[in-house]
């Protein structure tokens, strides 16, 4: 084109567009500024799927944005108004009739919380303008540095219409009566059934322990995950999260039980190395609660962001890919068909409602395994698995038949009459403290261990936040958060005391439970925690679940782990996940928790080495070959241990990474917690966090551990 034919091109508007019509929304956020849609963002919600969903607002007109600094170009203004903006007054919505069965419940919410019927809530959590009141003031617009994410949650209802955690069918306070709180309770705890059994599934056999050893870890865990549940809903955060065996301390449990020192025991190896981790997982709780106890959690808390949580909840699912799909191809008709299975009722058949449940989304899990388990029954009992003159009982090296040889791979995993556990296991049976003897504390896998509660305190945080704001008025307060901290430390010692295996802790699936099963109130999760504590005396429950083939106990994995790795990303909708600085932040620190344990793990291993453990565990045995070697063994294993630890790896480049570089406090998703003085003024913080029996009362000089 020649330069003679250019013409000026008249200046473009701003960006993006205002629809027309359109009313002007007062700025609180930089997203409400802009217009800017993001996928992941902190006024988001579940929806009745339980994915996230964003609420449809209005965009303004007038400043344009800059999406690399996070800021609007500011235009000329009038009284706060931009100049030539028309004001328009928008006419007031009639509020949606409630539900004839919710209508009792809010208004017994109301009146708890002091609040009269013709008083709303507005977006942020504010009182509503009253009509024929005076008008507000113009309130000073916040500098940069001050403002905060608007983070209470808002949602959509059928209607379109927006409300506050109008997707909840109860909240934290609310009692519908004993019949309801009973069915959601008992849905709530077998839609999270795998995080609780799975757990000990994986350690117990790698302790080299026995089917009936395995049925009575799995009583032992339901009952310590039914008393700690009752406990941290009493006296913790109070928020309904279910306790348990978590993901985050499965990892070092593996380095633990993986260690030189273990790997020429005769006999009953499955005792003595119990007690190595009974040991640790005591003196890392003790650890654990006194960084609640004593308030350091909440100096703590300036340093855990969005930024740093998701990342490191990332890690502990994506770094056990060694272990899921290779045990299922073991058995690849049984493990792939599950997989399959837990899919296809996740994610296709989320939405089909059968008496206005979503079963196949709440019970994807079960309903696969049950499905899965049928077949596998069914095949076994028509012999599809059955070869002539081969013998399941034989040990594979006393086979002599060839063909045997050939096939005993296949009828150890795919068969599901292999463990006796269901039979061999007594009808009663009471779990109690020191069952498997003394333990033993050794100062090198306890400072492991140490490190690891660390990390769990970090999971938990998130899980309080997200919580918070699908079931509570407002988030807990740093003393409160405090609080369930330091209990998850006492609970993580009695869980030690038990022999669990692993520390009791907050399980990050219960933010998804909560927002698919749609159930908040607290009375249901005390209530299945009591039916929990039940079915741990009747042994033959832990044994049937022991029973459970091998490979289903893989698929099952491939899934959790996902979710866990898909929820701990799913933090970033708290900050700008398109800002450059969090996507390279959180890039680098997944890319290094894979790569750097990867360097340790293979390190000083020949390519043809044999090697006695399977090859699932051998990222697990590092503390014998890694690159860090020094005159002190006890040092060795510590510092190879926790640097081929992927969510170590995870949590130290974000942490600080997100602490160093430059950042506002809107980009980077600062956690905006409730105000000690603000909690004490409101009635439903109050009673939403306060501890039972009026014991608050007596710890009152407590001051960062309380309201």
């Amino acid at each position: 084109m020649s330069n003679s034919d250019h013409k000026p091109r008249p200046r473009p508007g701003p960006w993006p567009p205002a629809p027309e019509g359109s009313a002007a929304m007062p700025p609180s956020s930089w997203a409400k500024r802009t217009g800017f849609k993001p996928k992941f963002s902190g006024e988001t919600n579940a929806s009745d799927s339980g994915q996230i969903s964003l609420p449809p607002r209005p965009r303004e007109p007038g400043p344009q944005p800059d999406l690399e600094t996070g800021r609007a170009r500011r235009t000329a203004t009038v009284n706060g108004r931009a100049e030539g903006e028309k004001v328009l007054q928008p006419k007031p919505l009639a509020p949606p009739a409630p539900a004839p069965e919710k209508e009792k419940m809010v208004k017994k919410r109301r009146e708890a919380d002091g609040v009269p019927m013709n008083s709303s809530n507005g977006a942020n959590g504010n009182g509503a303008a009253v009509p024929g009141s005076d008008p507000p003031s113009q309130h000073r617009r916040p500098a940069r540095s001050e403002e905060a994410i608007d983070v209470l949650p808002q949602s959509v209802d059928d209607d379109g219409v927006m409300a506050r955690h109008s997707h909840m069918k109860y909240e934290l306070r609310d009692t519908p009566g004993l019949v309801p709180i009973g069915l959601y309770g008992f849905q709530h705890y077998l839609s999270i059934l795998g995080s609780l059994i799975l757990v000990p599934l994986v350690i117990v056999s790698a302790m080299g322990g026995t089917p009936e050893d395995t049925a009575n870890v799995v009583s032992t865990v339901l009952f310590v995950s039914g008393v700690t549940t009752l406990l941290h809903t009493s006296f913790g955060s109070r928020l309904p999260l279910i306790q348990g065996p978590s993901f985050v301390f499965l990892a070092p449990a593996l380095a633990i039980i993986n260690s030189p020192e273990f790997r020429g025991l005769n006999g009953n190896s499955f005792k003595h190395i119990m007690k190595e981790l009974q040991g640790a997982v005591i003196i890392a709780s003790a650890f654990q609660a006194i960084l609640g106890y004593s308030g350091l959690m909440s100096l703590f808390l300036r340093l855990i962001n969005p930024v740093v949580v998701s990342p490191t909840i990332a890690a502990v699912g994506l770094s056990f890919y060694s272990y899921g799909f290779p045990l299922v191809g073991n058995c690849l008709e049984i493990g792939a068909v599950q997989i399959l299975l837990v899919v296809l009722f996740s994610l296709y058949l989320r939405k089909v409602s059968i008496l206005g449940h979503r079963i196949f989304l709440i019970y994807a899990v079960p309903l696969g395994l049950a499905i899965t388990w049928a077949a596998a029954f069914l095949l076994t009992e028509t012999g599809a698995y059955s070869y002539k003159g081969c013998d399941i009982n034989v040990p594979a090296s006393n086979i002599i038949a060839e063909h045997c040889r050939k096939h005993v791979s296949r009828m150890k995993h795919c068969r599901i009459d292999t463990s006796h556990a269901l039979k061999s296991s007594p009808w009663f049976r009471f779990p109690y403290p020191l069952q498997w003897g003394t333990p033993v504390f050794t100062w090198k896998m306890t400072f492991v261990t140490c490190v690891v509660s660390i990390i769990a305190s970090v999971d938990s945080v998130g899980s309080y936040h997200a919580s918070s704001l699908l079931v509570a008025s407002r988030p807990p307060t740093p003393g409160v958060l405090s609080r369930g901290i330091g209990l998850e430390g006492l609970s993580s010692v009695l869980a030690g005391l038990w022999g669990t295996g692993t520390g009791s802790t907050t399980l990050t699936e219960n933010v998804h439970t909560i927002a698919v099963t749609k159930m908040g109130s607290r009375r249901a999760v005390e209530l299945g925690a009591c039916v929990l504590i039940v079915l741990s005396l009747v042994g033959k429950v832990g044994g049937f679940i022991a029973s459970i083939p091998e490979v289903m106990v893989a698929a099952l994995l491939c899934f959790m782990w996902a979710m866990l790795a898909a929820l701990g990303l799913s933090n970033l909708r708290y900050s700008e996940a398109g800002s450059s600085r969090n996507i390279i932040i959180v890039g680098l620190s997944l890319f290094f928790s894979l790569s750097v344990p990867a360097y340790f793990q293979q390190y000083g291993i020949s390519p043809n080495s044999n090697l006695s453990v399977p090859s699932y565990f051998q990222p697990y045995i590092v503390a014998s070959h890694g690159p860090f070697r020094s005159n002190y063994g006890g040092v060795n294993f510590v510092m190879n241990t926790l640097l081929s630890l992927h969510m170590v790896i995870a949590f130290l480049v974000a942490v600080i990474l997100d602490n160093t570089v430059p950042g506002s406090r809107q980009e980077r998703g600062v956690y905006v917690w409730s105000e000690s003085e603000v909690a004490q003024r409101e009635p439903a913080v109050t009673k939403d966090y306060e501890l039972p029996f009026r014991i608050g009362r007596i710890f009152r000089w407590v001051k960062w551990v309380g309201l």
